[in-house]
């Protein structure tokens, strides 16, 4: 198996005296979809924070590509090639679809120098901002209102922008929330083809998607992981259908 290109061990967030992320060891690696599942409350939601920077750590560590990152902002960590989304979609709704894009795009090229260029002619973002939309299915739409798009639409797009960013890892909170049937299909397509150029963690409740989806699952209750393998292990884990799929085998 592949080296993980982002690693953490021990990692512990506490909010007084609670321990919200409690010892989690995960491992993400290239071209392996990871889902993270529990109950809400169980700390998914913190464990993403950490890795993405939003938070820091009481203690554990976080390696990406062997690089010690647990003290790095999170726009060091998006130059260095880890990106997120996050639940509730975080987009520039009155700019264009390319142009949220390429702003997203120009966050990894910082020019503190060239003072009197015009962004907006920056070729590269531009280049990374188009690529970006294809690999997200939104090429067709880029001089629409980001605004005006659907819901699903909207996701994928702020899925575009983490992609302008040309990352190595992706930190996805529940991208397939309020989605309807046709646009659940859609994402969990653009899942299945970014999975094989990314690491991707999935923080995610439609079980269907998950199972479709993940090549490794992890499971945690109370700010710790409860279990970790393959989807079929996880199926048929009691602990797991106890704690989290609400029932259990006779």
């Amino acid at each position: 198996m592949a080296d993980a290109v982002l690693d953490a061990r021990g990692l512990t967030r506490r909010f007084g005296g609670l321990a919200a992320c409690d010892g989690v060891d995960l491992a993400l690696r290239r071209g392996e979809l990871h889902a993270l599942l529990g109950p809400n409350g169980a700390g998914k939601s913190t464990l993403i924070n950490l890795l993405s920077g939003d938070l820091g750590p009481s203690s554990g560590t976080i390696r990406f590509k062997g690089a010690d990152i647990a003290t790095l902002s999170p726009d060091r960590r998006s130059r260095m090639g880890i990106g997120r989304s996050y639940q509730k979609t975080n987009i520039f709704p009155a700019f264009t679809v390319f142009e949220n894009a390429r702003l997203a795009a120009q966050s990894r090229r910082p020019r503190p120098f060239a003072i009197v260029a015009n962004a907006s002619r920056d070729p590269v973002a531009g280049k990374r901002a188009m690529r970006g939309l294809e690999l997200a299915g939104l090429h067709e739409h880029v001089e629409r209102q980001a605004g005006a798009l659907s819901h699903g639409e909207q996701r994928q797009l702020e899925i575009a922008m983490v992609l302008a960013t040309e990352p190595e890892v992706l930190l996805l909170d529940e991208p397939l929330a309020g989605m309807g049937a046709e646009e659940s299909a859609r994402m969990v397509g653009l899942l299945k083809r970014l999975a094989a150029a990314h690491a991707i963690l999935l923080v995610e409740h439609d079980m269907d998607a998950v199972f479709a989806l993940a090549d490794v699952i992890t499971v945690m209750v109370n700010g710790q992981v409860l279990a970790s393998g393959l989807p079929g292990a996880i199926r048929a884990n009691t602990s797991v259908q106890r704690a989290y799929l609400g029932h259990e085998d006779d």
